[in-house]
């Protein structure tokens, strides 16, 4: 249990790292908040031997999702609007140093000014995390929550499907998350995945993962 225990600590240090820092116009007119999920192509909630397992080989690709409650942007309200990036690395994404690159899927409803607003905030806010935004693109995403049931999906990108874990077991046993979300949000808990991955080639790769403990799910605000 000690040598579990410093494993995760020891990737929880590294892993924080990955969260960015606001840049750029961060004014009290620019406030967005909402619903946050990612799902990856490592279990986040895991036994050392599970964590060890995958560590080196897999988790370099995950999906991101922003639902946005209320809130603007530049004066561009985009409430009720949703965003999805696919982040890939040559490592872990969980290593700080690692090189990444990624694509940006903006809400297929959204005005040409909040398509703008919404990859202007997300570049703002979380550049470090999404490393080099290769392209930029519009989907039609479908947003759906049920208490902690998620539901994304979004035509030739993806179908997201997370469950919250019985009992919330990432809360009663804390030692087995072994990563932390790629961005900050509150009340963060590890999701069960039933279904994950991106089909968009963009980036070179595509990905599916499900039936595994790979997702982190709570609310954003910036």
């Amino acid at each position: 249990m000690r040598n579990l225990m410093a494993t995760c600590a020891l990737a929880l240090m590294v892993s924080g790292a990955a969260l960015a820092a606001p840049t750029g116009n961060t004014s009290a007119a620019n406030v967005l908040k909402g619903d946050y999920v990612e799902a990856r192509t490592a279990s986040v909630f895991a036994g050392a031997c599970h964590y060890n397992g995958e560590v080196m080989s897999t988790g370099r690709e995950a999906e991101m999702v922003w639902h946005i409650r209320e809130g603007a942007w530049d004066d561009v309200s985009l409430a009720g609007l949703s965003a999805i990036a696919a982040i890939t690395s040559n490592s872990n994404l969980q290593e700080e140093g690692a090189a990444r690159r990624s694509v940006l899927f903006i809400d297929a409803r959204a005005t040409a000014p909040q398509m703008k607003a919404m990859v202007g905030a997300l570049k703002s806010r979380y550049g470090k995390t999404l490393g080099e935004v290769v392209e930029v693109k519009r989907a039609p995403i479908a947003f759906e929550r049920k208490d902690e049931a998620f539901q994304v999906e979004a035509k030739g990108v993806t179908l997201l499907q997370v469950d919250a874990m019985p009992d919330h077991a990432c809360c009663k046993q804390p030692n087995m998350v072994c990563y932390k979300p790629l961005v900050e949000i509150k009340d963060r808990k590890v999701g069960y995945t039933r279904a994950s991955g991106i089909q968009d080639k963009t980036l070179g790769t595509t990905w599916e993962k499900a039936n595994q403990n790979t997702a982190f799910y709570g609310d954003f605000s910036f």
